[in-house]
């Protein structure tokens, strides 16, 4: 990161298409290996993780998942759990008693509907228990490399406030407005650019304007 690059550079004022086209090239550039911070291996183990992730830090998810993962390397080993046991094996991650009866519910539909495999479709995806749009978002633009829609996490609807992409907090909405702006094949990555710009520089409290590539177009922006 290249402190204060930005910080001499006049305002500019861009229209909403032109600056959202603007932001995605600069990320792009300065996040070239930008991509899903959750540990995994297979579909399966990505929606465990996902799911594990709510209200999580990726970092805390990416401790307890591997020895998760070798215990229950599939679905059917998963569906057979004991709920305490998995509880236990979960409990650093917040809500485990609520992640516990989505995981052992996912994993029971999976046996049941879908010979333990995970499917690759919004619909099928959001009907498995624990399981909205932002989790099948992440499962189909990250496991299967299908751009169904934008993940709308606290960081990119953080930023896309920030960065007047949208005046929207509802994360559906924020979702509709990003998918008007930008084309379909950049979807998955748009997501990944603003959690990495959002984690390292655009913070909640206290955002790194004076390291940001965007405060000159940022209209948030405090330098």
């Amino acid at each position: 990161m290249k402190a204060l690059r930005a910080r001499n550079k006049p305002r500019k004022v861009l229209r909403l298409p032109e600056r959202a086209l603007t932001i995605l090239k600069r990320l792009k550039k300065e996040y070239p290996d930008a991509h899903c911070e959750l540990d995994h291996k297979t579909p399966l183990q990505l929606l465990i993780a996902t799911i594990l992730s709510a209200q999580c830090t990726d970092k805390r998810v990416n401790i307890v998942t591997p020895y998760l993962f070798r215990r229950f390397p599939d679905a059917a080993a998963l569906a057979d759990a004991n709920p305490e046991s998995l509880e236990e094996m979960i409990r650093s991650t917040g809500f485990f008693r609520t992640k516990t009866k989505s995981l052992l519910g996912m994993a029971r539909a999976l046996t049941d509907h879908y010979r333990g495999k995970v499917p690759a479709t919004m619909e099928e995806l959001t009907g498995l228990p624990g399981v909205g749009r932002k989790t099948a978002n992440v499962i189909l633009g990250n496991a299967f490399g299908i751009n169904e829609g934008v993940v709308v996490d606290t960081h990119v609807g953080r930023l896309g406030l920030r960065l007047g992409l949208t005046r929207e907090t509802d994360p559906v909405k924020v979702e509709r407005q990003l998918i008007k702006l930008f084309q379909r094949d950049v979807w998955t990555l748009l997501s990944h650019l603003l959690i990495f710009h959002g984690r390292r520089v655009c913070l909640a409290r206290s955002p790194k304007c004076g390291d940001c590539v965007l405060n000159d177009i940022c209209p948030s922006s405090q330098v």
